[in-house]
């Protein structure tokens, strides 16, 4: 890449300081103070200067020879003579007088004559009158202070780039604009998984490039599109990608942006932030965490609060469907709470499309990972199908900061490269916490930690439904004194025997301490709490229980019962004594599957406290192949048996004649012909499904 400084090196800006005003000013009053002492000065006639001067009352003569006049300054005794006056605090450091000469020579030879009848030897200098530096120590310190003043007022108003916000351009939006100019490298490219929500907003910007193939059909450009879902997964990204892609305006603003102390300033901003965006139409307005302003009205209202909110609120949904027209305005808006939004924006004609942003699934994961692993030095150790297995419920944020802990945690001990082991660990300080080997234990302590765990690999290697095991630690990490990892099996549907064999194995920790201890401890507090939330979804949730069926009192709305539930006091003792019960029964049950392979388990704990970590490869040792495969294992059995199905019809549709004989046969080729794309179209699927197997 060449270098745009042919002269080498970075320049400096100049910056100016508002310190340097401040020095400036006091540069100025000290020399005012010194050019202007405040002495006295009188103004007088020739004679008069003549006989001050005949008598040696003058200590020094300026002559200004331009101006045609002399500045005569006074001894102490006889300016207290001209003043009258014998306070030396009035008459000043340097008394003086003025006086108008004829020209400079008609002095000289006044001069002279005094020399010889008087002996006057008073020095003298001739000067040339400055205009510009009189006026500048008489004007000069008040236009000091309107500069000052100035500037203060620019910084006041948002400094002189244009930004809104300040005390006079308050009322003034904030949003950022990015153009085809502008610096943003972000495109559709750097957005991996995400394939629906992509499409969709590439349509939009397909639109703007080329709007007459769909208005020839009758189509109007959607109004606005509303990206929603959890944090993290990509939907402010998304929106960069447009404004890289997009030929067109983009701007930027929060939706904090709008919210001011101030009355009006919200409403304000919003009107503003379309005027400059119809002036620039056709362009797109994206407004990131619309739910700092389009909260649902009404809902909360709060003593002695104002409706500022609303009033902004009111006028963003005027802008976006009023009547008035946007024409070539799209409102791209994104937020994680869509259930707390006001109906009014949700509706058709201001935001015609809800594009949902999910959490990335096994396929999306590994095209994540590819994104950010481009600028990672990794090397052939690392598999990025098991990093994708191992990180289900990450977001495309957690994904970055995986890869980017990877790369800290290799560079901390001095490798060339980031090495599988690396990105292990660093999945587990973003889920666990930091390794507190420095933790001080006891023998016992460690021994009933190490029963804990391996009660809860245990009852995870022999339910059907549990989740695979992968690493189990008595290392102490965050608050955790010992943790287990599994890869987590993501069902589009789950069966109330999968929930069961999840609390089983959950509880798997604490039966394992009262079987084989004798007592149990704190340390199941953590499973405890996720036992009770899922008992008690079972019950109210998913209307999974056998006294209360196909009942559920979730809200979906967002709204919460408050105070109030929808059940009345008898159901709720029902409902507590439904969770009790499902909680006891698998208790009981992961003490029967514990007794039944105590032997198992006794010699896993023993291999924790040696090792301190074991993995499935420990556990397949003592307990032997786990009975049941994973499901996403049975995906890839189906996917490899679909993959070869598709190659064998490939091979037959090859080897067929060229030509056909008769009528039939070619009828039989079309018809051939006619499937192999749908086989080849299926083929990569496959074949991308393959890969994930690790």
């Amino acid at each position: 890449m060449g270098n745009n400084n042919p002269q080498g090196g970075n320049k400096k800006i100049f910056r100016f300081n508002l310190y340097w005003m401040y020095a400036i000013i006091a540069l100025s009053l000290i020399g005012v103070y010194y050019m202007n002492d405040g002495s006295s000065s009188k103004e007088v006639t020739w004679s008069e200067f003549e006989q001050i001067a005949r008598d040696g009352g003058i200590k020094q003569i300026t002559v200004y020879t331009n101006k045609d006049y002399l500045e005569a300054f006074l001894s102490d005794s006889t300016a207290q003579k001209v003043f009258n006056t014998s306070d030396s605090q009035k008459l000043g450091r340097t008394p003086k007088l003025y006086v108008n000469i004829p020209d400079a020579a008609t002095f000289n030879q006044e001069v002279s004559k005094w020399k010889e009848e008087s002996g006057f030897d008073t020095q003298i200098k001739y000067e040339k009158s400055s205009d510009f530096g009189d006026m500048f120590w008489s004007f000069g310190p008040i236009i000091l202070l309107f500069v000052f003043w100035f500037i203060i007022m620019r910084r006041m108003s948002g400094g002189g780039g244009g930004g809104g916000g300040g005390v006079f351009n308050v009322g003034k939006a904030k949003a950022q604009l990015f153009d085809k100019e502008g610096a943003t490298k972000v495109s559709f490219k750097d957005v991996a998984g995400l394939s629906e929500a992509k499409q969709e907003v590439e349509e939009i910007v397909e639109f703007l490039r080329n709007p007459k193939r769909y208005n020839e059909l009758g189509g109007k450009i959607p109004k606005g599109a509303l990206l929603v879902g959890p944090p993290g997964t990509g939907k402010t990204l998304l929106a960069k990608a447009v404004a890289g892609e997009a030929n067109v305006p983009f701007f930027s603003m929060s939706g904090s942006d709008f919210v001011e102390m101030f009355v009006g300033v919200g409403a304000s901003r919003v009107r503003d932030l379309f005027r400059q965006a119809k002036e620039k139409a056709p362009c797109i307005i994206f407004i990131d965490e619309i739910d700092a302003v389009g909260r649902a009205r009404g809902r909360n209202p709060n003593m002695g609060s104002n409706d500022e909110r609303e009033n902004t609120l009111n006028q963003l949904l005027t802008e976006m469907d009023g009547f008035g027209t946007n024409s070539g305005i799209i409102v791209l808006a994104a937020t994680n709470r869509a259930d707390i939004l006001d109906k009014a924006l949700l509706r058709a004609g201001r935001f015609d499309r809800q594009i949902y942003v999910e959490l990335p699934d096994l396929n999306d994961r590994k095209e994540i990972f590819k994104v950010h692993l481009r600028g990672v030095k990794i090397d052939n150790t690392v598999d990025i199908d098991l990093l994708a297995r191992q990180t289900p419920g990450f977001s495309g944020a957690d994904i970055a900061n995986v890869c980017n802990e990877a790369a800290l945690i290799a560079a901390r001990k001095h490798k060339q490269w980031v090495q599988k082991q690396d990105f292990m660990d660093a999945v587990d300080r973003i889920i666990g916490g930091l390794e507190k080997r420095t933790k001080i234990t006891t023998a016992e302590e460690k021994r009933s930690i190490a029963i804990h765990e391996a009660g809860h690999a245990s009852l995870s290697w022999f339910l059907k439904y549990a989740n695979p095991l992968v690493k189990v630690t008595i290392v102490p990490r965050g608050k955790a004194l010992g943790a287990a990892w599994y890869l987590p099996e993501e069902r589009q549907i789950t069966p109330k025997e999968a929930m069961l064999d999840e609390m089983c194995a959950t509880l798997g920790g604490r039966a394992a301490e009262e079987l084989f201890i004798g007592r149990i401890s704190t340390g199941a507090a953590n499973d405890l709490e996720r036992v009770t939330k899922q008992a008690y979804a079972i019950v109210a949730y998913f209307g999974m229980s056998e006294e209360l069926p196909n009942l559920s009192y979730y809200d979906s709305t967002g709204q919460e019962y408050g105070f109030t539930k929808p059940y009345s006091e008898e159901t709720a003792r029902i409902i507590d004594r439904e969770v009790s019960r499902i909680i006891n029964e698998q208790y009981e049950r992961a003490k029967k599957i514990l007794l039944e392979h105590a032997e198992g388990h006794a010699r896993l704990a023993q291999v924790l406290i040696e090792r301190e970590v074991i993995f499935t490869e420990d556990v397949e040792q003592i307990f032997g192949k786990r009975p049941w495969a994973s499901r996403s294992e049975e995906i890839l059995r189906v996917n490899e048996q679909a993959q070869k199905e598709a190659e064998k019809a490939n091979e037959t549709v090859t080897n067929e004649p060229a030509t056909a004989s008769s009528p039939a046969e070619a009828d039989s080729s079309n018809e051939e012909k006619k499937a192999e794309p749908t086989e080849e179209k299926a083929s990569p699927e496959n074949q991308s499904d393959n890969n994930v197997k690790a």
